[in-house]
């Protein structure tokens, strides 16, 4: 059984590169991009507020709940 948690950033960067983007990769990519991202968090909070602040198109919150969905999922797996 693998442990490991994993930060928020290091989850998302597992979207990214898709040859047809959809928004789970377009936001992944410009999370990645973004150099000012909370890399280190795990906090739902800490990552909406700044998504709030810097949303990079009209339903990237929305994408963001699902994948801090997913998140937890898979850190609860490796619990």
């Amino acid at each position: 059984m693998n442990n490991l948690i994993i930060s928020f950033y290091h989850f998302v960067l597992t979207f990214r590169g898709k040859t047809i983007p959809d928004d789970k990769s377009k936001l992944a990519d410009w999370i990645f991009y973004d150099h000012d991202f909370p890399k280190h968090t795990m906090s739902y909070h800490e990552i909406s507020d700044y998504l709030e602040m810097n949303s990079p198109f009209p339903n990237a919150l929305t994408v963001f709940d699902d994948l801090y969905d997913l998140y937890q999922l898979k850190n609860n797996s490796n619990l």
